[in-house]
């Protein structure tokens, strides 16, 4: 499944920057998310229950920021697993100046794969389900980068 989108946030790319990077700012911000873990500086451990449709699952996730050219890209690589589930995903954000001054403009995009039980409730239920989360993903980090 591919997704994409643009976010403007009022605030400066280089605070967008810093909170993005870094697991515990952004983490929080993911729904489900119970625990985040920071290996490296490059590499991180979350924990995230996530329910689609009947279907509940806890993955644990392994995410690697596979590049980084700061403060206007990254590429975020994940692959989680859960009891009978899988997921693997690659995303990237592009941050730019926003249209008004000091605000930043976030281009993203990703491109997620599962397998499993969780796969099993259907392409469009998954992508309803993951299309709220992004956006209460992006709500909390706008609401927590505009204060």
């Amino acid at each position: 499944m591919h997704f994409e989108g643009t976010v403007d946030i009022a605030a400066p790319r280089d605070k967008v920057w810093a909170f993005v990077i870094d697991p515990n700012h952004v983490g929080p911000c993911g729904p489900g998310v119970e625990s985040i873990d920071v290996i490296d500086a490059t590499h991180f451990k979350a924990t995230a229950k996530v329910g689609v449709g009947f279907i509940s699952a806890r993955f644990v996730v392994e995410l690697e920021m596979a590049e980084l050219q700061p403060p206007e890209r990254a590429v975020v690589k994940a692959h989680g697993q859960a009891p009978g589930s899988a997921v693997d995903a690659t995303a990237e954000m592009r941050l730019g100046d926003g249209s008004a001054s000091g605000s930043t403009r976030m281009d993203w995009q990703a491109d997620v794969t599962i397998a499993g039980t969780i796969a099993s409730v259907g392409a469009r239920l998954i992508e309803g389900t993951a299309n709220k989360m992004i956006g209460q993903t992006f709500d909390c980090i706008r609401a927590k980068l505009e204060a």
